[in-house]
């Protein structure tokens, strides 16, 4: 699926929808730019700062949850997609 324009009633371009980029960081957090809303699992809404990229805790150990505060970095947290690599040999 593109987020690009797609042309629209007599072939006027409809306007693009800005994306948002989830980035996964090695060994760390997921980083978030664009556009978002944030739900807990209760229906609440986060208030997120209007433009500012934010990552998301992927360790389960920050204290900031579900943000990240760096805690992965302290715990020596590897993402999974590094820890099969080096368990099959190829990390």
């Amino acid at each position: 699926m593109s987020n690009q324009g797609e042309a629209g009633v007599g072939g006027a371009e409809t306007p693009q929808v800005p994306a948002v980029t989830i980035t996964v960081r090695e060994n760390g957090p997921f980083r978030v730019e664009g556009p978002v809303r944030l739900i807990d699992a209760n229906g609440n809404e986060f208030q997120l700062p209007a433009g500012k990229p934010f990552s998301l805790c992927r360790c389960g150990g920050s204290t900031k949850k579900p943000f990240c505060d760096g805690t992965h970095s302290r715990i020596g947290f590897q993402g999974a997609e590094r820890a099969v690599l080096e368990a099959e040999g190829q990390g």
